[in-house]
């Protein structure tokens, strides 16, 4: 069995190394780990003023980049595969890549059979979020019951050599694979099939069949040549975010909670706290007393939260500070007071040639200790 993933996240060699001392701790000898990198288009980026999806370049937004990821295609994954690898960690890539690359290696895929490697790019897009397929982030209480989800099965493909796949999962696991809980995952996240860094994937004609309790047949996927291109993640400093809360229980709950946020509100302001985004929000619903309860149609209880976005960590913690005085300034029997000021990493997306990501693939064998 060979396991292909993209947990190396930000440092695929520092994954391959705890791997391998796992491995290790086991006393799995010979097992070849393979560490994918290139990933990291820092470097390119910060030499290259491109356009964001957001609206701002590179230059405009100075110091405070970073990060910068391409998500990378299958090549260095079939390369590690190729080469021995039984365990293959990358960082960013392509969700779709990681179940591309074995079908390529399996079945001998050229990687210049757009029609395939559409298909493989369906079955990854179709399998990269787990559970998610068989019932998971689908299930709606009166809509779209699913049962046994505390023991959710994840998905298994069939795949034949000419991409057509059957969905299914391990038998007796929570969970389902139905007609619908593949159509949905099928249009989850779809934006632009160009994105993709090995195929140009076209869903538009694809078909999907149950042929039994747990198994969906999906045919009739495609492609075209690739763009040539990389979506990247760019990271980097957005802001910073404060935030307050407190509870408010017992009758009247929702007109004490109310009278808070506006006297929080009105200090802000007579203090003079520089925002640039703010929320004031009533939360909660059965975390002091138990199983909801209601008085006169209104909650039993509230949690009042504010959050405001700002330019400086400074000003960020003073409207926690603000939210926390409401203990003996504010309306009666608050409690539960928490504050947090934090930074915020925002990411924006760009295009980047494919060249500008070198991959390289290191495989290390491991041994008894």
């Amino acid at each position: 069995m060979k396991i292909v993933t993209n947990m190396g996240a930000a440092n695929p060699t520092a994954a391959a190394e705890a791997t391998r001392e796992i491995a290790r701790n086991l006393g799995l000898k010979g097992l070849k780990i393979a560490a994918v990198t290139g990933d990291d288009v820092l470097a390119y980026l910060l030499e290259h003023d491109l356009a964001l999806d957001n609206g701002k370049t590179i230059a405009a937004l100075g110091n405070s980049v970073i990060s910068a990821n391409a998500y990378i295609g299958v090549a260095p994954i079939v390369d590690a595969l190729r080469a021995g690898a039984d365990v293959v960690i990358t960082g960013r890539a392509a969700d779709p890549a990681i179940f591309l690359a074995p079908l390529i290696v399996e079945f001998g895929w050229a990687m210049d059979d757009w029609t395939r490697l559409g298909r493989g790019a369906l079955i990854g897009h179709l399998l990269e979020c787990a559970g998610q397929i068989t019932g998971g982030y689908f299930a709606d209480p009166g809509a779209k019951d699913i049962s046994g989800l505390a023991r959710l099965g994840f998905p298994i493909g069939e795949v034949r050599e000419d991409g057509e796949v059957v969905v299914t999962k391990v038998a007796g696991s929570g969970g389902a694979v139905t007609a619908r809980t593949v159509k949905e995952q099928l249009l989850y996240e779809i934006h632009d099939p160009k994105a993709q860094p090995d195929v140009i994937a076209d869903f538009s004609e694809v078909r999907v069949e149950e042929i039994g309790p747990d198994r969906v047949r999906v045919i009739g996927g495609k492609g075209g040549p690739k763009a040539g291109l990389l979506k990247t993640s760019v990271g980097y400093v957005d802001s910073y975010v404060g935030e307050g809360q407190m509870s408010y229980a017992g009758p009247n709950a929702v007109a004490r909670g109310r009278l808070a946020l506006d006297i929080v509100r009105e200090r802000l302001a007579l203090t003079g706290v520089r925002t640039t985004e703010t929320r004031f929000d009533l939360i909660g619903i059965d975390s002091l007393h138990g199983p909801a309860r209601t008085r006169d149609g209104d909650p039993y209880e509230v949690r009042l939260r504010v959050v405001g976005r700002t330019d400086s960590l400074a000003e960020a913690q003073r409207i926690g500070e603000e939210v926390e005085t409401l203990y003996t300034n504010g309306p009666a029997a608050g409690g539960g007071a928490w504050k947090v000021a934090r930074q915020m990493v925002a990411v924006a997306s760009a295009l980047i040639p494919e060249a500008a990501a070198r991959t390289a693939v290191t495989i290390e064998e491991t041994s008894h200790p």
